[in-house]
């Protein structure tokens, strides 16, 4: 019964809810009956189920706790109903209000008499006069009696002081795998203590636990010291909780354990002498994640008087707060956001472009919070991000390759830069006509044909997007591993805009960049890894030199000697975690940095920073590093569920199923990317989903939920705009020909997602009404509509190429990429462009002409550039615009038509008389060639 009731679930967390409130139910009905006198066996029957799901999962929270859930089950046990109801509820209503996190008083059960008692959870009586203090709980491992707990409880509790910032209770475990299920369990664990005693392997039946049990940590921990257990299970606990704090207890020769496991741990105690540094040093660290350096900094400038002889009227609200007609600013805005505006740089404040107190404070704790070596704030978002890391980095004439569907930003900053670039193609869904990721063998390709051309040494960097708008996740760790087998220096810019939070999931985890370049780098540092390394280079070597086309199916390893880890992530901190508007963070893992990019780093981030940031943002990006490395995990964890919830509304209605549903892994990622062989790992539990993120390629992002609308007969943008926006008010960000995408959050509530399925099912409704109303012509209109959205997209075009002007075409074999600026600038003289409309350009194409672009052209949907300047058109473009019917297309003029260069302009691009095509890319990458000569001598790249 257990089993098959979490199963239910998608969340154990959410299993755990419910069932309380169940029992609540059942127990008040039992309470009723018995006190009636009905028959009571069906609803105790009911109950036992109950306790017996709630068992295995209690012992991993300090409330109720385990010995006060003994208790408690007791009650029932003795059929004391009454009391065991009421037991019940007050324990559910501490549940439902979390009022168990202020120290509210928790009723026990002795004897007839109902008592206040701290022996099961303990309460503090709080002043009245001063804030609440904040509360967390504690994991021990160590193997204790019943008695034994309780001392220790005891000793804990006598150290807290009336001024203690915050309180916390314990959990205790006795073996090690059950500290594993508690930390992944228990999200309100902020430490962990281990004590030299303990299990490697419980002896309770844990198979009610399903997916939060590994059994390999049992296996690693058999055999081994128990100095060497606890350093194992401190490496298990950090993988899935990094921010928590670890500390050891031993007994013996502790100065020898702490210069030995001091890495792993935050703290080493001897166990008879360090309780209450112990206590105190539990309470130190998390006021120190609890420390927010730059908003304390500016709260308390703001409550100093000042006299502003400076920029900024709007200071301290002086220029409103006497104004006869701007008053209601304060009124919507409240007081306290202008106390805070100053262009002061000192004072105990510290300037964003040369930080040295609060701020640099600030970076540094979310370098910590975030895996970086190094953070950057940037206060006008991640496309300003994304330009800095770009300009820093690249030098005019540098090789780029760059996911052609990523953000326009990475487009204009790889254009400012000078870079010459080579677009990777993503595989394309042509029955949702969008694209996905691209795939490891398109850009393997494109760097072997480089490195076959002897253009290897220019190639600077990678860009990718990681997830991408939809959802997919690339495995960032193998791309990187297989780029660096053939460029050691590379480097990545992954573009992680909208996956700020994975971090804080430990599933997620691993495909972030930051995350996966730790690894990386820890990896090529192993002895065995040098070991198999040699090993693989034994092997190539009985073998001929390969073929690109073999290397593009073997896994390349990277020489350890020769690679270096160097990798960048930009995120928008505000759309996926709590920040103000534009409110990112450059993230740094490169060990060149210091060396070789510091200082044209400062130069770029000087150059798009605004001298003037606004505070606000900065102070909000680091309460938001505040509370995901306290409550990251937590956030996360509902908003997965949240999407999950909403996923088996849409889908397991009857009426909405018929006219929509949400795309699945299997539809999103095609099948020779899943090796794994799991079509839906969002549906079958934890550990398939972890199975999937370990073997696959590309994986889905379960808090994106793509809904299929084709047979409704709407086009994605009316659907978002004409229906979900003015009709109800529910935002969404993207959609496609015949999707819309929906995004949960860490704000997300159990309440929005009752809204959206409420709204979608008005939606259906009014549709099924009116189809059923429909004459047979007005049928016939209708089917039309919904065969034009759920047929298959013909026109899904790859990158067309740059025009001849625009390549460089030295050597015999030459590559694809073009230089953007050159073909940018190249459009700022008038005379050189013209404008021509979809009709002029298709004639010019069947007339066996060159149509180059001039600006670039981003129809929204799709929202990436289908053309940029220098990129010849084509008419498989012309089709895939048509094929959208977007009303909204950026570098396009409805009365002018496409900019494009005239004849003239591309003669005078070429230095000489033109004598070679177009390059013609590859489907693979894995080859360029000239399809006819047209110069004998290639235009060097222009500075713009």
């Amino acid at each position: 019964m257990t089993a098959t009731g979490v199963r239910a679930y998608n969340s154990v967390w959410q299993f755990r809810a419910d069932s309380w409130c169940r029992l609540e139910e059942a127990a008040e009905r039992l309470s009723r009956a018995a006190a009636s006198g009905k028959p009571t066996d069906h609803l105790v029957h009911s109950v036992e189920h109950l306790i017996s799901d709630l068992l295995p999962f209690e012992h991993y929270w300090a409330f109720p706790g385990k010995q006060f859930f003994a208790q408690t089950q007791r009650l029932f046990t003795a059929g004391s109903y009454d009391k065991f109801a009421r037991t019940v509820a007050k324990i559910n209503r501490g549940l439902v209000t979390e009022s168990y996190r202020s120290g509210e008083a928790v009723t026990s059960i002795t004897g007839d008499h109902e008592t206040l008692t701290t022996d099961n959870f303990q309460h503090d009586e709080q002043s009245s006069d001063r804030p609440e203090r904040l509360y967390f709980e504690v994991l021990v491992v160590e193997t204790m009696s019943e008695a034994q707990e309780r001392a220790l409880r005891k000793e804990v509790r006598n150290w807290r002081r009336p001024d203690d910032e915050f309180i916390y209770e314990l959990v205790v475990v006795g073996s090690g795998d059950e500290a594993v299920i508690a930390t992944r369990l228990n999200v309100n664990l902020q430490a962990c203590v281990v004590r030299r005693r303990f299990a490697h392997k419980s002896g309770r039946d844990l198979s009610a636990l399903g997916d939060f049990v590994d059994t390999q940590v049992s296996a690693d921990l058999a055999d081994h010291s128990p100095e060497e257990r606890a350093q194992i299970l401190a490496g298990s606990l950090s993988n899935i909780r990094p921010e928590l704090d670890l500390y050891l207890m031993t007994e013996i020769e502790v100065e020898d354990v702490a210069g030995r496991l001091g890495h792993d741990f935050r703290r080493v105690f001897h166990a008879r002498e360090g309780v209450l540094e112990l206590h105190l040093s539990i309470l130190h660290g998390v006021a120190e994640r609890y420390r927010t350096p730059f908003f304390s900094a500016l709260k308390q400038y703001s409550h100093r008087p000042t006299g502003v002889f400076h920029a900024l009227p709007i200071s301290q609200g002086k220029s409103i707060v006497n104004s006869h007609w701007i008053k209601d600013m304060v009124g919507f805005y409240g007081l306290d956001v202008f106390m805070a505006e100053t262009s002061a740089t000192c004072g105990g404040l510290d300037s964003l472009l040369e930080p040295t107190g609060p701020l640099r404070e600030a970076q540094d704790l979310a370098a910590k919070a975030y895996g970086s070596r190094h953070t950057f704030f940037v206060t006008n978002g991640t496309s300003t991000a994304n330009k800095i890391v770009g300009m820093a980095l690249i030098a005019p004439g540098d090789i780029v390759l760059v996911d052609r569907n990523c953000h326009q930003s990475h487009h204009y900053g790889t254009m400012l830069a000078g870079a010459h670039v080579q677009y990777l193609e993503a595989y394309p869904l042509t029955k949702f006509s969008m694209y996905g990721a691209v795939p490891l063998h398109e850009i393997k390709g494109k760097l072997l044909a480089l490195k076959r051309a002897g253009r290897l040494d220019r190639v600077k960097m990678v860009m990718l997007t990681n997830c991408t708008f939809d959802g997919v996740v690339y495995d960032v760790e193998r791309v990187m591993e297989e780029c660096l087998a053939i460029k050691p220096d590379l480097v990545f810019l992954w573009d992680e805009a909208w996956f700020a939070f994975a971090r804080f999931h430990p599933v997620y985890r691993s495909r972030t960049g930051m995350a996966a370049a730790k690894t990386l780098r820890e990896r090529l540092k192993d002895p065995t890894y040098r070991e198999r390394y040699n090993e693989y280079l034994a092997e190539r070597a009985q073998h001929p030199e390969p073929t690109d086309e073999e290397l593009l199916e073997t896994r390349l390893m990277p020489d350890p000697a020769r690679a270096r880890v160097r990798v960048y992530s930009t995120q928008s901190t505000h759309k996926t975690l709590t920040a103000l508007r534009q409110g990112s963070m450059i993230h740094v893992y490169d060990q060149d940095f210091e060396q070789k990019v510091s200082e044209t780093f400062h130069e770029a981030y000087m150059a798009h920073m605004s001298t003037s940031p606004n505070y606000q943002i900065v102070a909000s990006l680091d309460l938001g590093r505040r509370q995901v490395v306290l409550e990251g995990v937590e956030l996360v964890q509902k908003q997965i569920e949240n999407a999950m919830q909403l996923r088996d509304a849409i889908d397991n209605h009857p009426l909405l199923s018929k006219y929509v549903h949400c795309l699945s892994t299997a539809e999103l990622i095609p099948e020779r990317y899943r090796p794994s062989g799991i079509s839906q790992p969002l549906r079958s539990g934890l550990k398939n989903m972890q199975t999937v993120w370990e073997q696959d390629e590309f994986v889905l992002d379960p808090s994106r939920i793509t809904l299929y609308i084709g047979p409704t007969g709407y086009d994605g943008d009316t659907f978002k705009r004409d229906l979900l926006m003015d009709r109800y008010g529910v935002q969404i960000n993207k959609t496609s020909r015949n999707t819309v995408l929906f995004m949960t959050n860490i704000g997300t509530t159990r309440s929005s997602v009752a809204y959206l399925v409420e709204v979608l099912v008005k939606i259906a409704r009014e549709l099924d009404d009116r189809v059923g109303d429909m004459s047979q012509t007005e049928r016939a209109i209708h089917d039309r509509r919904v065969g034009r959205q759920t047929c298959e997209s013909t026109y899904m075009p790859d990158f067309s190429g740059f025009h001849p002007a625009f390549l460089d075409t030295n050597g015999s074999d030459p590559t694809a990429e073009g230089d953007v600026r050159k073909a940018f600038y190249l459009a700022y003289n008038d005379s050189f462009c013209e404008y021509l409309n979809s009709d002029e350009v298709e004639a010019k194409l069947e007339a066996g002409e060159e149509v180059v672009s001039a600006t670039f052209v981003t129809p929204y949907p799709p929202g990436f550039p289908v053309l940029v300047p220098g990129q010849l058109f084509s008419k498989q473009i012309l089709s895939f615009i048509r094929f959208l019917d977007t009303p909204e297309i950026h570098g396009y003029q409805p009365h002018l038509g496409y900019r494009v260069y005239t004849q003239k302009a591309i003669e005078m691009a070429l230095p000489v008389a033109p004598q070679a095509t177009q390059i013609e890319v590859g489907s693979n990458g894995s080859s360029a060639k000239p399809a006819a000569k047209r110069r004998s001598k290639a235009a060097g790249p222009a500075s713009g």
